[in-house]
């Protein structure tokens, strides 16, 4: 189809027009028969928000998606541009791409006019067909619409009433694309009433023009939740013309984050080939974003963004990735405590209480990553109850009293591997305890479970931990009490 040039030869093809709902329609259907994958590289939603979506795009809606920061709203939108035709013909030379068998402007509907058959023709590819405005209180009707245009009319010499002194806005030079405009509450109420037609009527009023362009738009508005957003909110008109609302939430189980984290971070060969990452270190960075979801010192109305994982996780590879180079070592494995370099990326994603700002921001994301830890404890180690009978064996007491013996010792961060296992190696109890609870615990894994399983125990008071200069001291709690006085 790309080889036709001319309107001539585009009738004798056979080509239909058909607008934009439909196309996103058919193709839709296709997919689905055919069993393909709608909407690639998109977790979690394949039981809730897609199927919605789904029956949005067949029901020719346009669409508001609704949820918190982070939770695959603009994702989502972009993702529609793989239901459209991958070329659309367009008169040549048209602003807002003109269908040469249904022409809505003057100056296409001229060109035909004048040259019929031969009127020229151009083919846009669907990446060209994706506009996206973020809703900010200085956009204006002109911006989104359309104004008149003085420098044009006195260029061209034309008289204001005439239509061609008009400059489109963004809105009609999507005319056959998908327009999605992000955070609608932030819109000013009054340039929200400019959509009312454009939305039911599909046409466009610019400053009085008795101008109907039946403009050919898909919408996608994304919004975060009303009672969040202060600073606006969707007008109900607005929001009455909007066929489909559809809710989408963050990621339900670790697994699904994991997923997302991992396709989402961005690493270079050389970190990927220095830095060995621990599967259980993966589960213990999604779960500190759980964590903050369920904080009390975290705003819940605000959301913990799918952000907070991508950007910790490639601030620990980094983190893991400077200790070798420090080191001079080629390759290394992520450590427990590495998850310090992480506290950047946990402060700059969430939104504190008053409480939280009370504890401070780096102080409240160390509690998170302490939370994540005794969260996860009990799915590798017998569980730690609160009330112990006196002088009763447990699993840990063995552990517990080589503290008490030794006095503990200490976990420098700038420890080599070798340093680093010679010292976690001189904790007999912890192989003891790993080979009983874990024996088929991956060997590359065992170093970061033994930290675990140490920070475990301080997050359950059973140990103490304390942060020195460089790195961390581990003693039994009785010993750090009378050290302490």
């Amino acid at each position: 189809m790309k080889d036709i040039k001319t309107l001539g030869e585009l009738k004798k093809s056979g080509y239909q027009p058909k607008n934009i709902k439909d196309e996103l329609r058919t193709n839709l259907r296709n997919k689905i028969k055919a069993g393909d994958t709608t909407f690639e590289g998109v977790h979690g939603f394949e039981n809730t928000v897609i199927p919605e979506l789904e029956r949005a795009i067949l029901s020719r809606h346009n669409i508001n998606l609704l949820g918190l920061r982070g939770q695959a709203k603009t994702r989502l939108a972009r993702k529609m541009i793989e239901l459209l035709d991958e070329y659309i013909p367009v008169v040549e030379g048209s602003e807002i791409n003109d269908d040469p068998l249904n022409p809505i402007s003057r100056f296409a509907k001229e060109l035909i006019a004048e040259k019929g058959d031969k009127t020229p023709i151009t083919w846009l590819h669907r990446s060209e067909r994706f506009y996206e405005k973020l809703a900010t209180p200085d956009v204006t009707v002109a911006d989104l619409i359309g104004d008149v245009d003085p420098i044009k009319a006195a260029n061209l010499k034309l008289n204001y009433a005439d239509e061609r002194v008009i400059h489109f806005g963004m809105i009609p030079r999507a005319h056959r694309c998908i327009f999605v405009i992000n955070e609608l509450p932030d819109l000013q109420a009054r340039i929200q009433v400019a959509l009312f037609n454009i939305l039911q009527e599909g046409d466009i009023q610019i400053r009085g023009f008795k101008l109907r362009l039946p403009i050919d738009v898909q919408f996608i508005f994304t919004a975060n939740p009303e009672d969040y957003t202060n600073r606006g909110s969707i007008v109900t008109p607005l929001k009455d013309r909007i066929g489909s609302q559809i809710l989408t939430h963050y990621p339900e189980n670790i697994q699904i984050a994991r997923t997302i984290t991992e396709q989402e971070a961005k690493f270079d060969r050389d970190q990927s080939e220095t830095v060995y990452v621990p599967s259980l270190a993966k589960d213990v960075l999604e779960q500190i974003v759980f964590e903050a979801r369920e904080s009390e010192f975290v705003d819940v109305k605000s959301g913990v963004s799918a952000r907070l994982s991508i950007t910790a996780y490639e601030n620990l590879i980094s983190t893991a990735e400077r200790r070798a180079l420090l080191a001079g070592e080629d390759k290394t494995t992520v450590r427990l405590s590495d998850f310090m370099g992480i506290i950047p990326a946990i402060t700059g994603k969430v939104e504190l209480v008053y409480e939280g700002e009370q504890e401070g921001a780096a102080t409240v994301a160390q509690y998170l990553i302490g939370d994540a830890i005794k969260t996860l404890f009990s799915n590798y180690f017998p569980k730690i109850e609160k009330l112990e009978r006196e002088r009763e064996k447990n699993a840990y007491t063995e552990l517990l009293e080589w503290f008490f013996a030794e006095s503990g010792f200490e976990l420098l961060d700038n420890f080599t591997n070798k340093e680093y296992q010679k010292t976690l190696d001189e904790v007999k109890p912890l192989e003891d305890i790993i080979q009983k609870y874990q024996p088929e615990f991956a060997k590359e894994d065992k170093n970061f479970l033994k930290e675990f399983l140490l920070w475990g125990l301080v997050e359950h008071e059973k140990l103490s931990k304390n942060r020195l200069q460089k790195g961390y001291q581990y003693k039994d709690l009785y010993s750090n009490f009378i050290s302490k006085l």
